[in-house]
C-alpha cells in the first residue's frame, strides 16, 4: 500500500511481537516447542529465529531424522500469516500420508 494514496500506512513490523504470536499459533497446531524448534512426533518440523528486522523461519520438506529445510524470511504480518498457512497445509499432507 502507498501511504500517500490511501492516507495511512500499515504499522511497522515488530518481529518480537510477531514471534510471540507465531509461536502460539504453532503450539495451537499441536506442535511441541523445544527451544527454537517445533516438533511433530519427536521430529523437528519448524524452527524460528528472531532478528532485529525479520524472523528467520525454517520448515522441513518432510519430517525425518535428517530433514531438508526450506528458509522463509518473515518481514511482514502477511509473511507470518502465509508461513502459518503453509505449516497448516504441510501438517495436513503429512497426516494424510501416514
Amino acid at each position: 500500500m502507498n501511504a500517500d494514496a490511501d492516507g495511512f500506512a500499515p504499522p511497522p513490523f515488530n518481529p518480537a511481537a510477531a514471534l510471540v504470536q507465531l509461536r502460539r499459533q504453532l503450539r495451537e497446531l499441536k506442535l511441541d516447542e523445544r527451544g527454537v524448534q517445533f516438533l511433530l512426533k519427536g521430529r523437528p518440523v519448524a524452527e524460528l529465529k528472531a532478528g532485529s528486522a525479520e524472523i528467520e523461519a525454517r520448515l522441513v520438506k518432510r519430517p525425518a531424522i535428517a530433514p531438508v529445510w526450506t528458509t522463509h524470511p518473515l518481514k511482514s504480518a502477511a509473511d507470518v500469516r502465509r508461513f502459518t498457512d503453509t505449516v497448516r497445509l504441510q501438517l495436513g499432507r503429512w497426516s494424510a500420508d501416514d
